[in-house]
């Protein structure tokens, strides 16, 4: 067994026992491999080892990555600049930091030009931490939803969060604000949340996906 699959093996194992303690079926937690700055040839690995998708941070990388391996995917969960925002498009299957209604305007009039589809995730901060992560409040989600409206080339996925270190009730409180837009909204909406130190916090309060980074690919 190499490394990283080993590694694998101890996170799937975490994530398993993790939702047997919270009373949940393991397939419905989404393992997200994190490949910021990790070599093409280790995310190739992990690719063959049965992961058809990563996040990235940063636009310019996941597009290099992309063209080096085109049949990797990527999902963008890094802050995107309005000035990015078509390469973002093009590159990523998803989205993952909408927060702000200018951005999502000009995702909706790019999409239509490009006639492309793309998941889109609001990120969430309902903790004040905005500057330093990026994110939108409880007011901000409402607008960012308002402006998306139900475009069918940005299909909205659900929230994603960063919430602060140590501060576990964060993830409870997340789940709240999801469980009343679905019932606002009548359909099911997904939550990322929880990294390699918080995971088995973060599928106790529901969340459905985690993105691991360190403890999948190790230290960079």
């Amino acid at each position: 067994m190499t490394p990283l699959a080993d590694r694998i093996a101890k996170l799937r194992n975490r994530i398993r026992r993790a939702c047997e303690a919270g009373g949940r079926d393991p397939g419905q937690v989404e393992l997200l491999p994190v490949s910021k700055r990790q070599p093409l040839i280790l995310v190739q690995e992990a690719a063959a080892l049965g992961f058809g998708r990563f996040g990235e941070n940063y636009v310019q990388e996941g597009v290099r990555k992309t063209a080096e391996a085109p049949g990797l995917r990527f999902a963008l969960i890094g802050p995107l600049q309005r000035n990015k925002a078509r390469q973002a498009l093009a590159t990523f299957d998803e989205i993952m930091t909408v927060d702000r209604p200018g951005l999502v305007e000009r995702l909706r009039q790019l999409a239509a030009e490009l006639d492309l589809v793309r998941g889109i995730w609001i990120q969430a901060d309902l903790w004040g931490e905005q500057t330093k992560l990026g994110g939108c409040d409880g007011p901000g989600i409402e607008a960012v939803l308002q402006v998306l409206g139900d475009d069918p080339r940005l299909p909205v996925q659900g929230f994603m969060a960063i919430p602060p270190p140590g501060d576990t009730g964060a993830f409870a409180t997340m789940a709240r604000m999801r469980d009343a837009w679905e019932q606002r909204l009548g359909r099911r909406l997904r939550l990322s949340m929880g990294m390699s130190a918080d995971l088995e916090q973060a599928i106790a309060a529901g969340s459905d996906q985690v993105r691991i980074g360190t403890a999948f690919f190790g230290n960079r």
